[in-house]
C-alpha cells in the first residue's frame, strides 16, 4: 500500500483511547475499576421497566424519526422549562442524539469549516480534540490550573482571533470538577456577544452540582440565539450504555446539526428514547436523592484518597476526584496509574492525557466514584497499601 499511513493525519496519535487501555488493565489484573466513568449499579427500576414495556409493545423497535420521537423531545423541552426557565420548541429546537459524545461530534462537524479556531478547557474530554481534528479545525486550549481549576478569562480574551468561530465549554467540568460560577458564564456570554461567537456546552453532569445549582450559559443575555446545549441521559440516570443524548439550540443550529447527525447514526437507541422521556419527568425527590447520594460517595472516596497520602482537589460537581500524587513521592500520572493495578488493584486515569499543555497534568490522576459503597470501601483499603508501602 506504500508508506502513506492509513489513518488520517488529523487523527494521528488518536488510537486506542487511555478508558480502553485503563478497563483492560483493571480485567487482566482483577482490579476495581475507578478509571472509566460508568456506574456499577442501573438506574431507576421505573426507568428500566419503562424500556422494557416499550420494547414489548414494539415501540421503537424500528426506526425512530430522525430527530428523536415527539415524546422525548417534548420531555427534554419540559426539562429545560422545569430546570432552567428556559423555553424550546420540541419540534424545531430539540435534536436526539446517540448519547452526548455523538451531539458534540455532529454540532462541531456542522459548525466548524477547516481553519476555524475553537477554544476549549483544558484538560477536555478526550473527544473534544478528536472531533475538533475531525472537522479540520484548530483546538486553542485555555488550561485550568492547579489548585483551584478556573479559568483565566483574561487569558481567554487573549485568545480569541478573528478565526475563532467557537467556545466549546464542559460544566460541571470533566475532570476537573469545576463548575462555572455565574460571574464567569456572564464575562463568557459577553465575549461571545462581543465577538459574535458560537458556544457549544456540554452539560452531562447538570445534576450533579454539589454546592449550588447548574447555571446555563443559555439563559444568560444574548447567549439562546449563539448557544447549542448538549446533555444526555447516561449521567443522570445511571443507564450510560443506552447512549441518548440530546441538542437544544435556535432552529437554525438545530437544523445544521441535524444534517451532520443524520449521516453519523441516522437514528438510534428507539426503545430507550421512551423510557428516558418517562425519565425526565421523575419528580425533584428523585434529583435531589441522585445528588445526595454522590455527594456521600465523593466524600467517602475523597478521605480514603486523603488517608492514603493523595493531595485531592474536591471536585464541586461531576463523579470524578482529581488528586495530585507528589505527595507519595511520584511525578508522571501515566507511569503511575499502570503500575496502580498490579501495586494495590485500583484503576485510575492520568489526567495528562486530557491536556495539549501535558506538563500541566503530569501529576494528576483521576477517580470516579459513581460505584457501590462497598466498592468504593474496599477501593480505599487497597489505597491504604500506597502509604505503608
Amino acid at each position: 500500500m506504500g508508506a502513506r499511513p492509513l489513518l488520517n493525519r488529523r487523527l494521528a496519535g488518536m488510537g486506542t483511547t487511555i478508558f480502553a487501555e485503563m478497563s483492560a488493565l483493571a480485567v487482566a489484573t482483577g482490579s476495581i475499576n475507578l478509571g472509566q466513568g460508568f456506574p456499577d449499579t442501573d438506574g431507576p427500576e421505573e426507568v428500566r421497566e419503562a424500556a422494557v414495556r416499550a420494547l414489548r409493545e414494539g415501540k421503537g423497535n424500528q426506526y425512530p424519526p430522525g430527530p428523536g420521537i415527539p415524546e422525548l423531545r417534548q420531555a427534554i423541552a419540559e426539562h429545560q422549562q422545569r430546570f432552567y426557565g428556559l423555553s424550546y420548541d420540541p419540534d424545531t429546537e430539540v435534536l436526539v442524539t446517540a448519547g452526548a459524545t455523538e451531539a458534540i461530534a455532529a454540532t462541531l462537524l456542522a459548525l466548524l469549516e477547516p481553519g476555524d479556531e475553537v477554544i476549549a478547557f483544558e484538560p477536555f474530554y478526550d473527544s473534544y480534540a478528536a472531533c475538533i481534528a475531525m472537522a479540520g479545525a484548530e483546538r486553542v486550549p485555555l488550561t485550568l490550573r492547579a489548585p483551584d481549576f478556573r479559568p483565566d478569562l483574561d487569558e481567554l480574551r487573549s485568545l480569541i482571533t478573528p478565526r475563532t468561530r467557537l467556545l466549546l465549554l464542559n460544566t460541571p467540568h470533566n475532570p476537573t470538577g469545576t463548575v462555572l460560577s455565574p460571574d464567569e458564564l456572564r464575562v463568557i456570554a459577553e465575549l461571545a456577544v462581543e465577538h459574535d461567537l458560537l458556544v457549544v456546552t456540554d452539560e452531562v453532569y447538570e445534576h450533579l452540582v454539589f454546592a449550588g445549582t447548574h447555571h446555563p450559559l443559555a439563559a444568560l443575555p444574548g447567549m439562546r440565539e449563539r448557544t447549542v446545549s448538549i446533555s444526555s441521559a447516561g449521567k443522570t440516570f445511571s443507564f450510560t450504555g443506552w447512549k441518548v443524548g440530546w441538542v437544544t439550540a435556535r432552529p437554525e443550529l438545530v437544523a445544521a446539526v441535524r444534517t451532520a447527525k443524520q449521516y453519523l447514526t441516522f437514528v438510534s437507541a428507539g426503545p430507550f428514547q421512551y423510557a428516558v422521556a418517562e425519565a425526565l419527568r421523575l419528580p425533584d425527590s428523585y434529583f435531589d436523592t441522585f445528588r445526595a447520594d454522590l455527594t456521600r460517595k465523593r466524600d467517602l472516596l475523597s478521605a480514603g484518597l486523603t488517608a492514603a497520602g493523595f493531595h485531592v482537589f474536591e471536585p464541586q460537581g461531576t463523579y470524578f476526584i482529581t488528586t495530585d500524587i507528589t505527595p507519595l513521592g511520584e511525578q508522571d500520572g501515566i507511569d503511575f496509574c499502570r503500575a496502580l493495578p498490579t501495586r494495590c488493584g485500583v484503576v485510575a486515569i492520568p489526567n495528562a492525557v486530557f491536556y495539549d499543555n501535558t506538563e500541566a497534568g503530569r501529576s494528576h490522576v483521576r477517580f470516579t466514584f459513581c460505584k457501590q459503597d462497598s466498592v468504593l470501601q474496599e477501593a480505599v483499603e487497597r489505597l491504604a497499601k500506597l502509604r505503608s508501602s
